[in-house]
């Protein structure tokens, strides 16, 4: 979705982790793991994108994987909010 919509270059990190004892730990969401996802992890799941120099964003979710899927954990919600 980030490539589609033109941010490709600007993705430099993997998209999440798993969630558990240790702030990053397996299984790692990224092209070059090797990690299989198994139901019950939790994963972060926080793409971003960074302009050099500029700014950058990183929205996390987190999400369980389950025997149909994955289900998200968080509730938020994703619209852009201003203040002043």
């Amino acid at each position: 979705m980030i490539a589609a919509a033109g941010w490709g270059e600007h993705f430099g990190h993997g998209l999440g982790h798993g969630v558990g004892l240790e702030v990053h730990e397996p299984p790692a969401a990224r092209p070059e793991s090797t990690d299989t996802l198994e139901p019950g992890n939790v994963l972060s799941c926080e793409p971003g994108i960074y302009l050099p120099g500029v700014a950058g964003v990183r929205i996390e979710d987190l999400v369980l994987i389950t025997d149909g899927g994955r289900e998200r954990l968080t509730h938020v919600g994703k619209e852009l909010v201003t203040v002043g």
